[in-house]
């Protein structure tokens, strides 16, 4: 069954059963696991990094980007995950799929040739900010 919407679970060990309509996320480890909004059961992990995706807490609720595309999985599914809920994309051509991938191989060359330049984010951690009022309130609640 599709997904519509997924609930935010701060964790520091990924648990062993991932259940479904669960974003789990590591902060310590800069991931975050959910199982694929279209119900075929993969396990989409997503790196929190510079180079990769980048989660956003709101008073909405937590946001991925960029998009997720599985287009290594049987279902091909493509969606964000936007203030919890699930937005479906559509389908894209592997000409597009191929076209996405050479933007991020570039966007992460750029990133590592600046890397050399100046002091940049460890590439094993997510970008170090601190936390504003609203979600460091969240976390106070969510950590109950």
């Amino acid at each position: 069954m599709k997904a519509s919407e997924l609930r935010p679970e701060y964790v520091n060990l990924m648990p062993k059963v991932i259940e479904e309509g669960v974003l789990y996320i590591s902060k310590k480890y800069g991931t975050a696991v959910h199982k694929c909004c279209c119900g075929c059961g993969q396990k989409v992990v997503t790196p929190l990094k510079p180079t990769e995706w980048s989660l956003s807490v709101s008073t909405g609720g937590v946001s991925l980007r960029p998009s997720i595309g599985n287009w290594s999985f049987p279902c091909r599914s493509h969606y964000w995950i936007r203030d919890n809920r699930v937005v479906w994309a559509g389908d894209m051509s592997a000409a597009e799929i191929e076209h996405g991938r050479r933007l991020d191989r570039a966007a992460k060359q750029e990133y590592f040739a600046r890397a050399g330049e100046k002091q940049v984010t460890p590439i094993n951690s997510p970008p170090v900010r601190k936390p504003g009022f609203l979600e460091r309130l969240t976390q106070w609640f969510t950590s109950s």
